[in-house]
């Protein structure tokens, strides 16, 4: 038998022997059930039974119901070597500051041509990811949990995982046997991801059997659904009333190098009332500033009182409704605050010298008597 059947055969046997109140998690024609976090249509496509993962831009695409406990069974292909992907578990509802990924435990998805070193493996590791936390079981002095041996077979051939979520707990089995373990994860409740990572990757019978909660603290529960939606899909600037040539899209980042003073705009296609949002900013030079508009309210990073909240990496921008107030939050700090009043408009980015900008969602602030 050659290897591309023996595989199909032993992948079948593992499908048909898994537990029978397994239920697909896709309806095989849309992405029904999911949300694309901050990547476009043309990243997720349906052919032949299989959801087709272009690779770009890097990204995710969520579940729309968040879970705690539970079994879930995916075959997975890479169609390039060196492929890199990965699922993760109990994640919030948007990426995380400076990131394309969420903040959760991701399961890795690498193509055995990516090679083996002390810091990964291809064939399984689980890991926390921007926050979340995990004790490894088989870990070698981090939070990383490596397999206990290699299972995983290479490009163009499919792959099975099977991933256990209980209590905190989470084990992997790849083709048949279970190979990582982690305990202790925190969050230990929230949405399932599939991420896209510059390679090709075919997705089938992805199916879940849900298992009965456990009580766990408000802390163990990952940020749910605020209603953010992206604006940047991570290809081109055909999202944007581009008014600069200054700007590069890059993947998942948005850039602008300006010089002698130059400004260069960014005004999003979409506008809405009663706006809010979340964007990441990047100053890459001492000299470098910008400002962002959310429909009506300027938030300008060279102001005094803004300049002290901002870190030397990436930075994060959130405007919202607190208390019947609109809030501005600057790393999660407060920055400013005022009376309530509907803010409509679109997101507009404003650079001066080499400024980056990532992760720009939008949302409608939520009522007055809301958060």
């Amino acid at each position: 038998m050659n290897v591309f059947l023996r595989t199909s055969f032993l992948l079948t046997l593992i499908t048909v022997s898994a537990a029978d109140d397994l239920k697909p998690m896709f309806n095989g024609r849309d992405l029904s059930g999911w949300v694309r976090t901050n990547t476009p249509e043309a990243t997720w496509t349906w052919k032949d039974g299989m959801l087709i993962c272009t690779g770009k831009p890097i990204g995710e695409l969520r579940t729309k119901k968040m879970y705690q406990n539970f079994i879930m069974e995916v075959e997975w292909r890479h169609m390039v070597p060196r492929g890199n992907a990965g699922i993760f578990v109990w994640a919030d509802d948007i990426t995380s500051k400076g990131v394309p990924f969420h903040r959760g435990i991701e399961v890795q998805v690498l193509e055995n041509a990516y090679g083996n070193t002390r810091g990964h493996t291809t064939h399984g590791d689980i890991f926390p990811i921007h926050g979340a936390k995990m004790t490894p079981i088989n870990g070698r002095g981090g939070s990383r949990a490596f397999p206990t041996e290699s299972r995983s077979n290479p490009s163009p051939e499919w792959n099975h995982y099977r991933i256990e979520c209980r209590d905190g707990n989470i084990s992997l089995a790849v083709n048949g046997k279970v190979v990582t373990r982690g305990t202790k994860c925190s969050p230990s409740k929230g949405y399932i991801c599939l991420e896209s990572e510059g390679g090709i990757v075919h997705y089938r019978n992805v199916r879940i059997q849900e298992l009965p909660d456990t009580a766990i603290t408000p802390e163990e529960v990952a940020i749910s659904n605020r209603g953010y939606r992206s604006v940047y899909n991570g290809l081109d600037l055909s999202d944007f009333k581009e008014e600069s040539t200054s700007w590069k899209s890059q993947d998942w980042v948005l850039s602008s190098a300006t010089q002698n003073g130059q400004t260069a705009t960014l005004t999003t296609n979409e506008s809405a009332d009663d706006l809010g949002g979340v964007v990441d900013v990047k100053l890459n030079r001492p000299t470098s500033t910008a400002s962002v508009t959310f429909g009506e309210i300027e938030i300008n990073l060279s102001d005094e009182a803004h300049q002290q909240l901002l870190g030397k990496g990436w930075n994060r921008l959130e405007l919202t409704r607190q208390r019947g107030r609109l809030v501005l939050l600057i790393n999660d700090k407060l920055a400013s605050e005022q009376d309530d009043s509907k803010n409509n408009g679109s997101l507009v980015l404003n650079a001066q010298g080499a400024v980056d900008f990532c992760n720009l969602y939008l949302r409608t602030l939520p009522p007055k008597n809301g958060n």
